[in-house]
């Protein structure tokens, strides 16, 4: 029997809904110290638990003036795509900021027109190129093939996972993992991986928690990142979200992170603002009482971006 907090996935796996309790979360969430502190993937690798999301932003000059602040406010951790084309000013940054790669985290991504085999074994070098670096510490495929008959879409994702495999063990990417893949997309292909996901990005933020998706990665040893976790803006100005914020003496982003970190899920806000940089890093210094983070969980859905992966046109 079905709980009232359980439900059957859209192709018929038995996911829970409710989030697992935040209290040995909080524990591991307690030794972070800095955005640049990492929570650890399946394979050893840190992750910074916050870095600054790049998609959209306008050119050289604005993006370099961007991650220049960034990174002086101890930013390591800069996500992107081929698709975004801001892949060499990234490495252009990182160059003038004088400090050594190691101390940096990238994730790029494999675009939908890239996916099988070959073809994203060639994106991926293409993308590395464009870099100009000797190695990528995450590499995404940023989207589930879905459309048609499940078997067909299934034996896609599986087939570029294959060069995701093959491109780890060869040492060119130190962590491999999937972007907007839900429970159905993540259990065949898990069924048929040789090495599991690492990470999962998902849209992620109070109103919309993904809360199934999140729990069954879970319980897999993939680590959950959110991608548009402010809910592209929209989400700051929540009642909820306010009425927390001002109670506690924070900012409305400096609760959605917080609350990010404390489901021990990682985050990449977009800003271009120095103060709103360093508002988004300074998460250390409180936490949210276990009443305000099930109040957040349970908000009804809100600031959803409408790209369900099942359904996108791309």
């Amino acid at each position: 029997m079905l709980s009232r907090f359980d439900t059957i996935d859209r192709l018929g796996y038995h996911v829970n809904t409710l989030f697992p309790s935040t209290i040995h979360i909080k524990a591991g969430v307690n030794k972070l110290a800095t955005i640049a502190s990492g929570f650890a993937l399946s394979n050893g690798v840190k992750l910074p638990c916050i870095g600054l999301g790049t998609w959209q932003i306008p050119e050289e000059k604005t993006l370099l003036a961007t991650l220049s602040s960034a990174i002086k406010l101890g930013y390591r951790h800069f996500d992107t795509a081929h698709i975004y084309g801001n892949e060499r000013t990234i490495a252009k940054a990182i160059e003038m900021s004088g400090l050594p790669r190691s101390e940096f985290f990238i994730t790029t991504k494999l675009w939908n027109a890239d996916r099988g085999h070959r073809p994203a074994i060639d994106a991926f070098n293409a993308s590395i190129k464009a870099f100009g670096l000797e190695y990528i510490d995450l590499f995404l495929m940023q989207w589930p093939a879905a459309k048609g008959e499940p078997m067909t879409w299934q034996s896609i994702n599986s087939g570029t996972w294959r060069a995701f495999e093959e491109l780890y063990e060869g040492g060119l990417v130190r962590s491999i993992g999937v972007s907007n893949f839900l429970v159905h997309h993540l259990v065949p292909l898990l069924a048929k991986a040789k090495i599991a996901p690492m990470v999962n990005q998902l849209e992620i933020h109070p109103g919309y928690t993904q809360m199934s998706t999140v729990q069954f990665c879970q319980e897999h040893g993939i680590q959950a990142v959110a991608w548009s976790p402010l809910g592209r803006g929209a989400l700051l100005r929540h009642p909820a979200v306010c009425e927390i914020a001002d109670r506690i003496g924070v900012k409305p982003s400096q609760v959605i992170l917080r609350w990010c970190l404390q489901h021990g899920i990682a985050a990449v806000p977009k800003s271009l603002n120095v103060e709103h940089q360093r508002q988004n890093a300074d998460l250390f210094s409180f936490e949210l009482s276990d009443a305000d983070m099930e109040r957040l969980d349970t908000l009804p859905t809100a600031c959803f971006s409408g790209l369900d992966p099942d359904h996108v046109t791309f």
